[in-house]
This record gives C-alpha cells, structure tokens and sequence, in this order.
C-alpha cells in the first residue's frame, strides 16, 4: 500500500504536554500526520496518544534526551517534513530584582534549548527539505516592563530564526517564524506563580520601587487567561504554519499581537513606551 504523502511524513513538536503544543499536536494528528510530541511526563504522553500521535519524553534543557529524539527520528525512516520548536517558559520580573538563575534558566528554555534541537535534527531536515518553526512571540517584537529576560530570550531567538532562513534557502528547508499574543495557556499561569515567588524575595527598596508595576503586570497576565485565544486556535494556526506550501516568514496569533508588532514597526521608541504604560496604568493598586 502506498502511503498518502502527509501520513508518510514525520513532524516533530517540542513542549507538547500542554497548551499551544498539545493543540498543535491535535491538530497534526487530525489532519492526518504522525507526530512526535515532546513532553515532560509519562502523564501527559498518556493524554496525547493515538494512532497518528507518539510521545516522547524530552526537556529539551537535557542534551542526552535531545540525542534520544534525533535517534527515534532517524530510526523512524519517514522524512521529517517540520520540527516546531514550542517548549517554553515565562519569567517576569524587573531586570534588577530577576536573579541570574532565573535568566540564565529563561534562556536555557527558551533559546539554547531550541538551538540544539534544531542542530540535533537538522541532517534529518535538510535530506527531507523539511521545515523549522521557531515560537517567539509578540515580546520578541517588544518588551514591556518585566519582561526583559522573557523577551530577551524571544528577541534572540527573532534573530536566530532569521540568521537561520537566509542559511537553509538554498537547501530547500524553510523556517517560519510564529509571534502568539495573548493565549490561554498553563504557561501564562505557572509564570504568575513564578512571579509572585520573585516578589516575596524582593529587597525593601525593590518592592517599593516594583511592587505596583507587578501588581500591574499580574493583573494583565490575569486578563490573558480570561480573554486570550484560546490555545486550539493558536494550535491550528502554528499547524497552518508547519504545513502550508508556501509558507509567510512571521504568522501572528490574535489580534494584540497583529496591533502591537505593526506599532512596534511604526512608532518611536518614547511613543511605544507612553502606550505601554497607558495599558498597565489602569492595573496599578489603588492608593490607600
């Protein structure tokens, strides 16, 4: 029997337990490709697997799992049409109160992590003139206040994903590039928590100079869980991204994220900052 060409080809997605990636896993799987979905516990493989769905246990901080996924890959003998590089986290505090454990773990998800997976696969990518999909984000086209270390990350990874596509066009292996805005997702919850955990060990002086900006910042991440897209839209679209022929270089997800990358093109810096703040302003604690 001869094989349909999607069901003979291999996607792998990174931080698939939950969220964006568990949704671009469902949404692979229903259109019919086999996918390798990176997840953290036996637990959450367990929530994914089907006929067209195999888990694989992965932090991509842990080059010894990353070697494990490029040998089930090439043992796997199907070309791997797309890797979609999802895992993620979200550290937000301000840059002078964020300890350096913080930032160097931020990047060791969001950013090294990604680079190594992506070298660990890339002979299989470019015999099969497959596809790499970078998750940034709106912050990687603009960093608000306690942001740093997340959009530090996101920017690098921008600028990576671009260096990478002008590299591989000519052989044949695309890289897309997807900036989500506000989505509902467990990671925007598990960084409010972080975040509160950062507060309780600020300084005195820290507090006093951060305390209202965060509670500003936790307010709006709260608002993300409430009104954001939902993540099976975002799923659908990072599919859309991972699957298209001709593929755009950036897709968007939700409408923030459309809004605030198009002002972060046109708009001074000192502009940019007094609409940024306009829209924490109203979150700030009211003064007793």
């Amino acid at each position: 029997m001869t094989l349909s060409p999607e069901k003979s080809s291999l996607f792998v997605v990174t931080g698939a337990s939950t969220g964006m990636g568990a949704a671009t896993t469902r949404a692979l799987a229903a259109q019919g490709h086999f996918v390798l979905a990176g997840v953290r516990k036996e637990s959450d493989g367990r929530a994914l697997e089907s006929a067209n769905v195999q888990p694989v246990i992965l932090d991509i901080t842990r080059p010894e799992q990353i070697a494990d996924l490029a040998s089930i890959v090439e043992a796997d003998g199907r070309p791997l049409r797309a890797l979609v590089n999802n895992a993620g986290i979200a550290v937000n505090a301000p840059v002078e109160a964020l300890p350096m454990t913080e930032w160097r773990r931020q990047f060791d998800v969001n950013f090294f992590g990604h680079i190594e997976v992506t070298q660990a696969l890339m002979p299989a990518l470019l015999r099969s003139r497959g596809r790499v999909v970078m998750m940034s984000s709106v912050g990687g086209r603009l960093a608000q206040p306690t942001y740093g270390a997340y959009s530090g990350s996101k920017y690098a990874l921008e600028a990576v994903s671009d260096s990478l596509r002008r590299e591989l066009a000519p052989h044949g292996v695309k890289v897309v590039i997807v900036e989500p805005g506000a989505v509902r997702t467990e990671m925007v919850g598990r960084g409010g928590a972080t975040a509160k955990t950062l507060i309780a060990n600020m300084t005195p002086d820290q507090e006093r100079r951060y305390g209202g900006l965060m509670h500003a910042i936790l307010a709006q991440s709260e608002g993300f869980l409430k009104d954001g897209v939902d993540a099976a839209v975002a799923g659908k679209i990072i599919a859309t991204a991972a699957t298209n022929p001709r593929p755009r270089t950036r897709y968007t997800i939700g409408r923030d994220a459309a809004i605030l990358t198009r002002l972060a093109r046109i708009l001074p810096d000192r502009a940019l900052d007094r609409v940024l703040a306009s829209a924490l302003r109203p979150l700030y604690p009211k003064a007793s």
